[in-house]
């Protein structure tokens, strides 16, 4: 088994509270982290590392756990360029783009979604993103649904089948819920880890609560974790239903009243607040109150959203400056809330974190400090460390 010394850390972000200062992060000054067969095996100061076969310095860079992107809807083809330049001229979002994606990906091979798939992928790793998950609901139909999810399964463990995403045009409402809690459930639960659900009454093409808890209970007997689009557009009953279901992540919650925080708070970090910034900033909507939650202790992640219609972004970092710019976290809490709060909601431990025993997941920062993540907005100075192509070199 060949061993890798990584040195030359100059800050290391650990997220194990007992390995160093300031709490939960655990960051260690001056330190370098051994890897072996993928895997942390040694963690902490630069001075007391033991040998390795091979050794790769930073030169005083800081190093945060990989970056973990817990809701992307990856799986697409074409662009809604045009949609989100009418909403910069005061348009509004309701869900009714879907269907113009939906039909551009229906139209696109399984190499041509591939290579989509794997520049997009490529493109998160390139800042810093080490796992994401994957959802489908850009297919709409069984077949199309099962598609898009046997596709992301080569990229990633996480797929999502969101076969209830909206309800497409020429369906009868009450005859595709049906379908996404039947057929098309059966034909996608093997591909799948989880289920989610677009649940917002106040879109006229997304689910309401009765509809929703169908397919999340239909999902449930299925053996898939469960996620839930939850109070996105206005208050509803989205994020006390995922409570109820025992869901991994209430995803959004730009709208909350005092019970739906109660009702987070009271699961003790069972079901996680994915808060996803980058929606708010392209659509121009209010941002989610990420302050509120942390205080009532809520447990926060963030995550990109990156999908076509309203945050084609891909950038971690660039979420982690706009929750601490516009959503009252602080540094610490947001890049905290990126990486183990993410692996957190996808109910992962070996993920988010640099301890023994954990995936060697690492994002280098061009940078002293895991502050200039925030600090930076906008600059590109954070990518996923790949070991391989380092001992290639």
């Amino acid at each position: 088994m060949t061993a890798t010394l990584v040195t030359g850390i100059g800050q290391l972000v650990t997220n194990d509270p007992g390995a160093g200062r300031a709490p939960p992060l655990g960051i260690v000054e001056g330190a370098a982290v051994v890897v072996e067969d993928g895997r942390v095996a040694w963690v902490g100061a630069a001075a007391h590392a033991p040998g390795a076969d091979r050794r790769l310095e930073l030169e005083g860079r800081a190093v945060v756990p990989g970056f973990v992107d817990s809701h992307t809807h990856l799986v697409f083809a074409g662009d809604r360029a045009a949609e989100f330049e009418a909403r910069c001229g005061g348009g509004t979002y309701d869900g009714g783009g879907v269907a113009s994606t939906v039909a551009a990906t229906r139209a696109a091979t399984d190499s041509g979604l591939l290579a989509l798939l794997a520049s997009r992928v490529a493109e998160l790793r390139a800042q810093g993103t080490t796992t994401v998950e994957i959802k489908s609901g850009y297919g709409l139909g069984v077949a199309e649904e099962a598609r898009l999810l046997r596709l992301a399964r080569a990229w990633t463990s996480e797929t999502t089948y969101l076969g209830a995403h909206v309800v497409p045009a020429g369906v009868a409402r009450e005859e595709y819920v049906r379908l996404a809690y039947g057929e098309m459930l059966a034909a996608c639960a093997g591909y799948a880890r989880w289920a989610d659900v677009f649940c917002e009454p106040a879109s006229p093409h997304a689910f309401n609560g009765d509809e929703a808890r169908a397919v999340l209970v239909a999902a449930r007997a299925a053996g898939l974790g469960l996620r839930v689009h939850a109070n996105q557009l206005s208050a509803g009953p989205g994020v006390r239903l995922a409570v109820e279901l025992g869901a991994a992540s209430a995803d959004h919650c730009t709208h909350l009243s005092g019970a739906d925080v109660d009702a987070l708070a009271g699961t003790g970090g069972s079901t996680v607040a994915t808060l996803l910034p980058g929606a708010e900033f392209c659509t121009r909507s209010p941002f989610a109150d990420a302050r509120r939650l942390l205080d009532a202790g809520v447990v926060v992640a963030l995550a990109t959203d990156c999908n076509p219609g309203t945050c084609y972004t891909s950038s971690m970092p660039f979420v982690i400056a706009l929750a601490v710019r516009e959503l009252g976290m602080t540094p610490a809490e947001a890049l905290w809330a990126a990486t183990a709060g993410g692996a957190q909601a996808l109910r992962r431990e070996d993920i988010g974190r640099l301890a023994v025993g954990a995936a060697a997941d690492m994002a280098v920062i061009d940078g002293p400090s895991y502050v200039h993540l925030a600090y930076r907005p906008g600059a590109q100075i954070s990518r996923a460390l790949d070991l391989a192509a380092a001992a290639a070199a």
